[in-house]
């Protein structure tokens, strides 16, 4: 009999029904035995057990009088019922000091026999603990992203190193951009790119497509057909992989890697679409992949599809959303007569969450220009076509000219409309039993809105619950505006106050949205302050593209949930040379008068060419100011990259543009205008009333 052997801390796959019992006493004299031991040992009751001798303590060594286990586990050799000779594990247990007839009776000893694994099961049963833990990670671990390449990666660090060697995902070209592929009819159809790779160190890759880079062409061949119907291909031998491949054996090293022994490839595949592949290796994993590795390896990847899909379908969404967002937002960078601007907008996430932020630069008669910033609640496709519906009613209203809080209030009742309507369309949807989705309503959103004029340098603003700007001198410290906030949009039947202000030149004006200094858990205020200290330190000569992203990166929250819009906008004002203003009595002789005085100041911006025209407009539209408004009258010239000529009265009526009829000695007028100009229309002040006209200046500025 050779020596028991040590076997670590208990049998691997042995179980109490497969234990079997012996009890000896210090001699190594079977006293009893179970049924089982019969057939693991030749140890019949009242003989010396050989095999077990070398386990029990010798009579008189004095191990102790209590019961209790003792020694290590052992490995004995014995047998099994078909004769077989295999390794026991065994358990040495003290029954008692004494036994029950007396003093002096020998020591008692249990020992408890199991049937040790074989490699083949030691294997097997590794083997199904990977499969096992497999399983249960991939259900964990799969579908909880929605980027592509993410869950990609954390496929393969899946399945490698306990599944497989070396792991690939090779995803189709249209899926990566969020398209839905086209159906392929063979292998050489499809058009793979390398997107994620794992692999333990042992393994030889270094000739193996590099992720990023597309797959070659594979011919179509019985080997790959299997791939094309959604089902797994297994290479036991990868010898015989390498000779059906059908691939330029140049190219061989590019698919095959070094030392690999098997292989499985799985198609994602989902909804009759192949989207990709997964390939698996084995190199110093020693046994080959069989049916239950291909079995396993189709349910995690079935899974995985899904998830694919799922990704593909919102990177497709998110490309829609974020391409429309992009369009609906003005140029970045924009420069007028009034302002310099420059806009910065970021989804929240990192990209993954476009939502209902916007800003916009509208420009107004006279060179004047507006300044929007808004914010609709929520995210995705929703909020960006509720924030064009909003743009778009922004954008109409500043047309009409109005003052800042009457557009807001005008804007106030469009979407109490558009909630209204979104009401009745569900209503009437849900009694006719249709699922019908329609337009989205706004459901909540803030806005600001301000006008500035180059030639006053004023700027008026009224705010719908949003936010104040930053002011920041040109030889200042930044502050907030003491605007008046409103209510949010679609509260109603509360009025917008107007907010009137000087800017001097060379000052900058900061528009945001509350997701710029809004962070979970955080308290505004604090984000405010940080905005205004990042204006107080930044350096104001900097180009505006360079200070928005500095300012914005700088004081956005690291962990922002809500998107975000800057808006800066540099003021400039007016050269008094490009301006001429005066003002006329209500005396209709006075107006050959105001045609002598814009052919004498045309001159002398040498556009005398304009003069014909500008002197007629300005003649028309002083008379009908003194017949119907009164006085005083206002004129007022102003140049640019157009010329605007301005006539403002004190009435509050609106003109009205009519084709007088051949008897009408009066209508002329305003049609004449019309027809002369370039643009015109009319704007209300506080006092009355501004009529103007535009007229392209030909040629750069004298």
């Amino acid at each position: 009999m050779r020596e028991p052997e040590h076997r670590g801390p208990g049998p691997a796959s042995g179980s109490v029904s497969g234990t079997a019992a012996v009890v000896l006493d210090d001699a190594g004299v079977v006293i009893a035995r179970s049924e089982g031991a019969a057939t693991l040992l030749e140890c019949p009751p009242g003989q010396i057990c050989a095999p077990l001798l070398g386990m029990v303590p010798r009579a008189g060594t004095g191990t102790g009088t209590g019961a209790g286990p003792v020694g290590h586990l052992m490995t004995v050799p014995g047998g099994d019922h078909t004769g077989h000779k295999v390794p026991l594990v065994c358990t040495v247990v003290r029954l008692a000091a004494h036994a029950p007839g007396g003093a002096g009776a020998a020591t008692q000893w249990l020992v408890l026999v199991t049937p040790a694994e074989t490699a083949e099961e030691a294997a097997e049963r590794d083997a199904r603990r990977r499969r096992t833990g497999l399983a249960q990670a991939a259900a964990a671990g799969i579908g909880t992203s929605l980027d592509v390449i993410e869950l990609a990666e954390t496929l393969v660090n899946l399945l490698v190193p306990d599944f497989a060697d070396l792991a690939t995902v090779d995803i189709a070209e249209n899926v990566l951009v969020g398209d839905e592929p086209p159906h392929f009819h063979t292998s050489g159809d499809v058009r793979l790119r390398r997107t994620s790779a794992a692999q333990s160190p042992e393994i030889s890759a270094e000739d193996l497509l590099a992720v990023g880079e597309a797959l070659p062409p594979v011919t179509d061949s019985s080997l790959m057909r299997p791939l094309m119907e959604g089902l797994p291909v297994l290479v036991p031998d990868v010898a015989a992989l390498q000779a059906e491949l059908g691939v330029d054996p140049n190219a061989l090293p590019l698919f095959v890697p070094s030392g690999a022994h098997s292989s499985v490839a799985m198609p994602l595949y989902a909804r009759g679409l192949i989207l990709g592949c997964v390939t698996v290796w084995r190199s110093q994993l020693p046994s080959a992949f069989g049916e239950e590795d291909a079995a396993l390896l189709k349910d995690v990847v079935s899974r995985a599809a899904l998830g694919v899909d799922n990704a593909r379908r919102y990177t497709k969404e998110h490309r829609s959303v974020v391409t429309l967002q992009r369009s609906l937002l003005p140029r970045s960078a924009l420069d007028s007569a009034a302002a310099e601007t420059v806009g910065v907008y970021q989804p929240a996430g990192g990209g993954s969450r476009v939502g209902g932020d916007w800003f916009d630069v509208i420009p107004l008669p006279s060179l004047r220009v507006a300044f929007v910033v808004g914010d609709v609640v929520g995210h995705g496709l929703d909020a960006t076509a509720a924030m064009a519906r909003l743009r778009t009613a922004v954008q109409t209203l500043a047309d009409l000219d109005l003052d800042p809080g009457e557009l807001l209030t005008h804007l106030d009742d469009l979407v109490l409309g558009f909630s209204e309507e979104q009401m009745t369309s569900e209503s009437h949807a849900e009694h006719a039993g249709r699922a019908e989705r329609s337009e989205p309503a706004v459901l909540g959103a803030t806005c600001l809105y301000a006008v500035y004029d180059p030639v006053t340098g004023r700027c008026a603003t009224a705010a719908a619950g949003h936010p104040p700007p930053v002011l920041l001198p040109p030889d200042g410290e930044p502050v907030f505006l003491g605007v008046t906030p409103g209510p949010p949009l679609g509260v109603g039947g509360v009025p917008f106050e107007v907010t009137e202000f000087g800017v001097r030149p060379g000052s900058m004006l900061a528009f945001f949205t509350d997701g710029l200094v809004a962070s979970r858990g955080g308290d505004i205020d604090e984000g405010m302050e940080r905005l205004r200290g990042s204006f107080a330190g930044a350096d104001p000569r900097l180009p505006l593209d360079e200070l928005s992203r500095a300012v914005f990166d700088g004081v956005r929250p690291q962990e922002s949930v809500d998107d975000a819009a800057l808006l800066l906008a540099r003021i400039h004002a007016l050269p008094p040379d490009q301006l001429a203003e005066w003002e006329l009595e209500a005396d209709l002789s006075l107006v050959a008068h105001a045609r002598e005085l814009v052919v004498g100041q045309l001159s002398e911006w040498q556009l005398d060419e304009m003069g014909f025209v500008t002197e007629l407009v300005a003649s028309e539209l002083v008379t009908n100011a003194i017949r119907y408004a009164g006085g005083p009258i206002g004129l007022r010239l102003i140049r640019d990259r157009v010329l605007v000529c301005e006539v403002s009265d004190p009435s509050s009526t609106q003109p009205r543009l009519r084709r007088a009829r051949e008897t009408d000695e009066g209508g002329r007028g305003l049609f004449l205008v019309a027809q002369l100009a370039d643009r015109w229309g009319c704007r209300f002040t506080g006092t009355g009333k501004t009529i103007w006209t535009e007229q392209p200046i030909g040629g750069s500025l004298g």
